[in-house]
């Protein structure tokens, strides 16, 4: 898996990309990738990954 931080618009092999938490298709050289997080209710950080903002706009969100 590569690093939720990292640069992901060049060069990531579909197989290390992250999954758009909507439609499950992976994030590999993706430009409009987008990327949300928060901190749950134990402290720990939580993110979710998007294809674009059709897939973040239809995520349900578990927050």
């Amino acid at each position: 898996m590569v690093n939720p931080t990292s640069d992901l618009g060049e060069n990531v092999d579909p197989d290390d990309a992250p999954e758009c938490a909507t439609c499950g298709d992976p994030i590999a050289n993706v430009p409009t990738h987008r990327v949300v997080t928060w901190i749950d209710s134990e402290g720990a950080v939580q993110y979710r990954h998007f294809c674009d903002d059709d897939c973040h706009a239809e995520w349900d969100d578990e927050r």
